[in-house]
C-alpha cells in the first residue's frame, strides 16, 4: 500500500487550470500522433521465417508454435519468467497477464491468438494457472530453444559471463529468465514468420494499471522504491507480500535500482 503524500500542490483558478490543462493536451496529442506513426512503422518491418520446428507442451498434448495459432493468422506470445526450479511465476510477468484474460475475446475478432511461454513444466504452469484464475493459452517450453533463441531465457554460461544478449544489446540482467513479448504470422501455406520481438519496457503499454496510474496526482508511485515493481505481489497475496521463492529469481538485488 502507497502511503507517500503530496505536498503543497499549486492551487489555481478555474481558467489558470483550463489554460494549463489545453497546453498539456496539445503535448498529449502530438504524442498520440508520433505513437500511431510508430505503430504503423513497426508494422512494416520485415519478417524473419521460423525454420525450427518448436514443439510445446500443453494440456492438450504436443503442440507446435504453428498449432498455437488456433485457426488465426496472427499470434502473440508472452515469455512468461517461470523458471524450472521457480516455486511460482514472477510477479511482474503476473501482474501483465492479470491483464489478458479480458483482451482475448477482443483480439480473436482482429485474427489474433494469444499463448503464454514458460520453461516450468507444464504441471507448475497449471497448479500456478488455475490459482492465478486465468484462461489464456500457457505452455511449457521446457527441453526446447524457444526461450533461448528469442532471447527471453539465458545459458549458466551467458549469465556467467556477467552480461546477457537481452533487448537487441548486451546488458547486466538479474535472473535467468526475461520477460517479453514475440509475434509471429502464418500464412496460407502454414509457413511461420517472426514478425516483431518487444522485451522489458517495451512491453508495457499491455499493463493497464500502469495507463491508469499515469493519470493520478501521485503516478506510479515508484520513485522512492528500491527498483521499479518492488511493490508488486501476486494478486492474492497482497495481504501478506509472502514470495514461494526466498532467493526471488525474477528480481534484481534490493540496493541496485531497475529504472
Amino acid at each position: 500500500m502507497s502511503t507517500s503524500v503530496i505536498e503543497n500542490p499549486k492551487i489555481v483558478s478555474r481558467d489558470e487550470w483550463l489554460a494549463a490543462r489545453k497546453k498539456l493536451l496539445a503535448k498529449e496529442k502530438q504524442l498520440t500522433r508520433e505513437r500511431d506513426a510508430l505503430a504503423a512503422e513497426r508494422r512494416q518491418l520485415p519478417w524473419l521465417k521460423v525454420e525450427k520446428n518448436y514443439v510445446f507442451d500443453s494440456t492438450a498434448g504436443k503442440k507446435t508454435l504453428a498449432d498455437l495459432f488456433d485457426g488465426r493468422s496472427q499470434l502473440i506470445v508472452y515469455h512468461f519468467m517461470f523458471g524450472p526450479d521457480w516455486k511460482e511465476g514472477c510477479p511482474s510477468c503476473s501482474f501483465n497477464m492479470d491483464h489478458t484474460d479480458g483482451a482475448l475475446v477482443h483480439l480473436a475478432q482482429r485474427d489474433v491468438s494469444f499463448a503464454a511461454v514458460s520453461r516450468a513444466p507444464l504441471s507448475k504452469i497449471e497448479e500456478f494457472k488455475k490459482r492465478m484464475g486465468w484462461r489464456f493459452t500457457w505452455v511449457s517450453s521446457y527441453g526446447t530453444e524457444f526461450n533461448y533463441d528469442y532471447r527471453a531465457s539465458f545459458t549458466p554460461e551467458e549469465v556467467a559471463k556477467g552480461k546477457v544478449e537481452y533487448n537487441f544489446g548486451l546488458v547486466e540482467f538479474p535472473s535467468a529468465e526475461a520477460p517479453g513479448i514475440s509475434v509471429f504470422y502464418k500464412n496460407q501455406n502454414g509457413e511461420v514468420f517472426h514478425t516483431y520481438s518487444a522485451y522489458a519496457r517495451g512491453s508495457e503499454t499491455t499493463v493497464n494499471t500502469y495507463n491508469y496510474l499515469d493519470f493520478v496526482p501521485k503516478g506510479r508511485d515508484e520513485d522512492t522504491l528500491p527498483f521499479t515493481m518492488a511493490w508488486l505481489r501476486h494478486h492474492d497475496r497482497y495481504d501478506t507480500g509472502y514470495l514461494a521463492d526466498a532467493d526471488k529469481p525474477y528480481w534484481p538485488v534490493e540496493d541496485t535500482p531497475v529504472r
